[in-house]
C-alpha cells in the first residue's frame, strides 16, 4: 500500500496559483510608458478626455466592451457552459458593466489593466471567484534588474503577493496606450482649443490706436483706452477723430485656421485610436460606405474593438481562472451585432428544416424560454 500510495500522490495535478499573469514580460521600455511618448510630453487622463474626440472613442469602445456579455464555453464542443459568478459579476460591489467598461478603458489609456483577487473557490484549485478592479494610478509594478520582467506589484504604496487572495492579475493590451505613445498629439489638441477658447473670449481685435496729432497727456490716453474697450465689449460704434486712427496686431479666427486645425487632430485622434474618422466627426477625407448598420458594426469590431475584447477574453480563458478544458468568449452577437429579427427568424427557419437544432433550442436562441435554458446553471 505504501508503494501504491507514493505512486498515485506522484500524479496529482498541481494546484494552479494566479501569480499575476506569472511575471508578465515587459513589452516596452518602462522609462518611456509613463504617461508619455518618450519625448518629455506628459499628458494625464483627465486632460486627454478633455479632448472632445478622444472622449467619444474612449466611450465608444468602452461602452460597447462594457454592455458586452461574455460567456463560458467547453472547447471539446463548443457548448455554451452558462457565466460563473466571476464572470456575471466580477466585483461584488459594482455591475459587471462597470467593471469590464473601466477595464476597457485602462487598456485604452495605459495598455494594461489590474484586478485583484479578492474571494477564491473553496474547491482545491486556488482559483479566484471574485475580484476587484484596481485604477492604474493605485500601481506601481516591480521589475527585476534589467527591467525586462515584472517581479511584482504595490498597490497604494503597498506590496502585493504573487499569488492568492490581495495578488494582482493583469490584462495586457495588444496596442500601446494612447497616453504612453500619443502625448504630443494630444497635448496639441489641447493647446488648440485653448487657443480658440481665448480667441472666443476675446471678441475685440487687438490693436493700438496712432496718433497722428499733438501728444496727449497721460490721464487722457488712459481713460480714451478705458472709453474705447468698454464701448467695444458692448458692440457699439466707436468714433475717432482725423487725428486718431486704429490698427489692428491680430488675425481672426479663420485668418488663425483653429477649425482646420481642430478637424486636422480630430482626424490625428481617429487614426491614434484605430477608430473610424466618421464616427468621431473627423470626416476629413472620409469616403467609407457601408450597405447596412450590421456591416459598419462588424467592421468597426474586426477594426477598433477586437484587440480590447481579445485582451480580456484570452486573460480570463487562462488556465490560472478557467479550466483548461474551457474558454470566455465575448457575446457580439447577443447585442451589439445582433441581426434584426426577420434575418434572425429566416436563419432559426433554415436550421430547423436541416435538423440542426430543435424547436426548444430555437426558442431559447430568440430569448423565449424563461431565463433561457433551465439545464444551465452557474458554475
Amino acid at each position: 500500500m505504501g508503494l501504491l500510495t507514493a505512486i498515485s500522490s506522484a500524479f496529482v495535478p498541481p494546484t494552479p496559483k494566479i501569480e499575476a499573469q506569472l511575471a508578465p514580460p515587459v513589452m516596452t521600455v518602462p522609462e518611456m510608458s509613463i504617461y508619455g511618448n518618450g519625448y518629455n510630453v506628459y499628458v494625464t487622463r483627465a486632460e486627454a478626455l478633455a479632448v472632445p474626440s478622444i472622449k467619444k472613442a474612449r466611450d465608444l469602445i468602452c461602452g460597447i466592451v462594457g454592455t458586452t456579455p461574455f460567456h463560458l464555453y467547453r472547447k471539446s464542443n463548443g457548448e455554451e457552459l452558462g457565466s460563473p459568478l466571476w464572470l456575471e459579476q466580477p466585483d461584488r460591489n459594482q455591475p459587471r458593466q462597470v467593471t469590464m467598461s473601466y477595464t476597457a478603458d485602462a487598456l485604452f489609456f495605459y495598455g494594461v489593466a489590474y484586478w485583484e483577487v479578492v474571494e477564491q473557490y473553496n474547491d482545491g484549485t486556488g482559483r479566484p471567484s471574485r475580484f476587484a478592479f484596481v485604477a492604474n494610478e493605485r500601481v506601481t509594478p516591480r521589475y527585476n534588474l534589467h527591467n525586462t520582467l515584472v517581479i511584482g506589484y504595490t498597490v497604494d504604496g503597498q506590496v502585493r503577493p504573487m499569488d492568492g487572495l490581495g495578488s494582482l492579475i493583469t490584462f495586457q493590451s495588444l496596442n500601446d496606450g494612447i497616453l504612453n505613445v500619443s502625448g504630443r498629439t494630444i497635448r496639441a489638441a489641447l493647446d488648440a482649443q485653448y487657443a480658440a477658447s481665448v480667441a472666443a473670449k476675446t471678441p475685440v481685435q487687438t490693436g493700438y490706436i496712432k496718433n497722428t496729432g499733438a501728444d496727449l497727456p497721460e490721464d487722457q490716453i488712459v481713460g480714451l483706452l478705458s472709453k474705447w474697450k468698454s464701448a467695444r465689449l458692448q458692440n457699439n460704434v466707436g468714433y475717432l477723430n482725423s487725428a486718431l486712427d486704429f490698427k489692428t496686431t491680430s488675425f481672426s479666427p479663420k485668418e488663425m485656421g483653429y477649425n482646420e486645425m481642430l478637424q486636422f487632430l480630430a482626424t490625428e485622434i481617429a487614426r491614434l485610436t484605430n477608430i473610424p474618422a466618421y464616427m468621431l466627426s473627423a470626416d476629413m477625407n472620409n469616403s467609407l460606405t457601408y450597405a447596412n448598420v450590421i456591416d459598419e458594426r462588424r467592421q468597426f469590431v474586426d477594426m477598433s474593438l477586437r484587440p480590447y475584447i481579445e485582451a480580456i477574453e484570452g486573460r480570463l480563458s487562462m488556465n490560472d481562472i478557467t479550466n483548461s478544458q474551457n474558454y470566455v468568449r465575448a457575446g457580439l452577437d447577443d447585442g451589439f451585432l445582433r441581426s434584426d429579427a426577420l434575418t434572425r427568424l429566416a436563419i432559426i427557419e433554415k436550421m430547423l428544416a436541416l435538423g440542426l437544432i430543435t424547436l426548444d433550442q430555437a426558442k431559447e436562441m430568440e430569448d423565449l424560454t424563461p431565463n433561457g435554458s433551465s439545464e444551465i446553471t452557474n458554475l
